[in-house]
């Protein structure tokens, strides 16, 4: 049964699309997710990029950035691109007023750190846990990571900064897979996905025995 999971993407602002396309062809059922509602049915959850602070504002605006931190503590899969990053970041370098973030990663991380949009680039990254070739990261007004804490696991660098990180079931790139046709970090994310909810299906069967 978990073998196609329920993928959502936070479709309050950024490349949404892109993401669900990319889940699709990936094996999961994807969804856009705007409601707490929405936010239930789901088995993992892409933040995607765009503007961190408008999307902060929005989650909390649509209700969902409460639930969010709640899933995400309980366990929620989750995966940051870009601002998406910042989202999942414990602590932000440079915030703007107001802004918030979901947390999950502990990690510290510079908004628009790469330079801003006429200074976007792509470059070829290797990322731990996809095989093959280097994946073409598109980086564009990309954060990246200052410091990561004891728990958080770094998978891609690039010019010495820190570009992927892992910890647990959260997953951050500073950069957009989602916009280069190469699904493989999308991939990554719903194995991560399914493992997870073969954990839980352990877990309650489990259960049922004692």
């Amino acid at each position: 049964m978990y073998d196609t999971p329920v993928v959502g993407v936070l479709a309050l602002q950024g490349d949404v699309q892109e993401h669900l396309i990319a889940l699709a062809e990936a094996d999961a059922l994807a969804r856009p997710v705007r409601r707490p509602e929405e936010l239930a049915e789901v088995d993992g959850l892409i933040i995607p990029g765009g503007e961190s602070t408008t999307i902060s504002k929005l989650a909390v605006l649509f209700g969902v950035m409460e639930p969010l931190r709640a899933r995400v503590r309980a366990g929620l899969p989750v995966y940051g691109t870009c601002a998406g990053m910042i989202m999942l970041a414990d602590k932000i370098l440079d915030p703007r007023s107001g802004q918030e973030t979901v947390g999950g990663i502990d990690m510290i991380v510079r908004r628009n750190a790469f330079g801003r949009q006429n200074e976007s680039f792509e470059a070829a990254i290797d990322v731990k846990g996809v095989a093959g070739d280097p994946v073409e990261g598109v980086f564009i007004r990309a954060p990246w990571v200052e410091s990561v804490g004891a728990e958080a696991e770094v998978l891609a660098e690039h010019a010495g900064h820190i570009v992927a990180v892992r910890q647990g079931n959260a997953l951050a790139t500073s950069f957009h897979p989602e916009l280069t046709g190469d699904h493989r970090v999308h991939s990554l994310f719903v194995d991560m996905v399914r493992a997870h909810m073969a954990r839980a299906v352990g877990a309650d069967r489990t259960a049922e025995s004692l």
